[in-house]
């Protein structure tokens, strides 16, 4: 048969839906300057590039061998890793789970986001979610047949979602409501008053809360809390080694709260996948056993927002110093839509690559964009290359 003879090759709906994922458009961006001879400094995509601890590389090495014959890893996680978060969870926030019926491990934080409203979310049924925000968790409402109401987080607002600007029809058909604090990309904290106003807001609302808490460790004024300090009821916290240790290519992290929300996630990804290799947990172990390498990177990425917001500031553009996470989310010279001003840091003479802030953020329905007027840079140049790069910002004006 020939190629093209008729089969019906094309995308699900839901595929063509979501359109592009808007990383992949900003690698695109780069390869392109590279392809020019022009060597980007990229601010893009939030991928450290600093190398993961030795402590857990070795702990990885030696597990590699000591699981040679391990087999497939447990779907939910080793007992030992589950331990290990459990303990971690109860250093950090003076919370105490139960390591078997409150906490399961994930691949990374991205599967376990999108993956959550399949086992929670019916066709036609809401999740609320904030935007700008991380596109997982609205593209996994989407799969899961959900629909996602935005609630918008805006600079004037402290980055923070105005819950009772949820409409009824959508409340009276909810599943879940998410929260991120620090939120990626605005960098924003969120004060312990929001957290007690979202949990009495699910609970009011019979809502289960899902708060995505992958940068708990970057923060760099006061220690952000975990909602689950304020609650266990309907409450779960995702959590990820992916920034707080430098381990993004091992893809490990886990979940914890509610027992009832964490079996029900259990029986997903049960079905999904086969769990993270069981020597990366151990890796991972090692990982959340030292402080010393998260107080070291916190440190840097205080240094690198410090140059990099200086260089800013010095052209310029508005003071948009975040709180927390590895993102500084600036607002664009005045007039200049994010895109626009995207493409500029992109011209040869600049040649640095940001995320534009509209597409991280969703188009409300009164057509407005709440990531319109801002660009994304995640801090994961080195301090040289962030040097260098505000020597190639020194001629412009705004």
């Amino acid at each position: 048969m020939a190629v093209g003879s008729g089969v019906d090759v094309r995308s699900a709906d839901r595929l063509r839906a979501i359109g592009a994922y808007a990383f992949a458009e900003v690698d695109a961006a780069v390869e392109r300057l590279r392809a020019e001879g022009i060597r980007p400094i990229d601010f893009g995509v939030g991928d450290p590039t600093v190398p993961t601890p030795e402590r857990v590389r070795r702990a990885t090495q030696t597990a590699i061998d000591a699981r040679a014959s391990s087999g497939y890893p447990s779907y939910v996680g080793a007992r030992e890793f589950r331990a290990a978060a459990a303990a971690w969870i109860e250093r950090r926030f003076g919370v105490r789970l139960d390591a078997d019926r409150e906490i399961c491990a994930t691949i990374g934080a991205k599967e376990a986001i999108f993956h959550s409203a399949s086992g929670f979310v019916n066709p036609g049924e809401w999740v609320i979610a904030p935007t700008p925000g991380y596109p997982p968790v609205a593209r996994g409402t989407l799969f899961a047949g959900g629909r996602t109401w935005f609630t918008p987080l805006r600079r004037e607002n402290a980055f923070l979602p105005d819950f009772g600007a949820v409409p009824e029809f959508v409340l009276s058909r909810a599943r879940i409501s998410w929260i991120n604090y620090p939120h990626n990309p605005t960098g924003a904290c969120a004060p312990r008053a929001f957290y007690e106003d979202a949990v009495a807001f699910a609970a009011r609302h019979g809502l289960l809360l899902f708060s995505d808490e992958a940068y708990s460790e970057i923060w760099f004024d006061e220690k952000p809390p975990s909602a689950l300090e304020f609650s266990r009821e309907g409450v779960a916290a995702f959590f990820s080694l992916s920034k707080r240790s430098a381990m993004t290519g091992y893809r490990v992290g886990f979940v914890a709260g509610d027992a009832r929300v964490i079996e029900i996630f259990k029986k997903v990804k049960t079905n999904i996948d086969s769990g993270t290799p069981t020597f990366i947990q151990d890796g991972a172990i090692a990982a959340l056993a030292d402080e010393t390498h998260v107080d070291a990177f916190r440190a840097l990425y205080r240094e690198k927002r410090d140059r990099w917001v200086r260089a800013l500031t010095s052209i310029g553009l508005p003071d948009c110093t975040p709180k927390g996470t590895l993102y500084v989310w600036q607002a664009t010279p005045p007039g200049m839509a994010s895109v626009e001003f995207a493409k500029r840091l992109l011209h040869p003479d600049v040649a640095c690559v940001a995320t534009p802030g509209a597409w991280l953020a969703d188009t409300l329905p009164d057509g407005s964009n709440p990531g319109e007027g801002f660009v994304r840079f995640a801090l994961v140049p080195s301090l040289e290359e962030i040097d260098e790069a505000a020597r190639r910002l020194r001629h412009l004006r705004f």
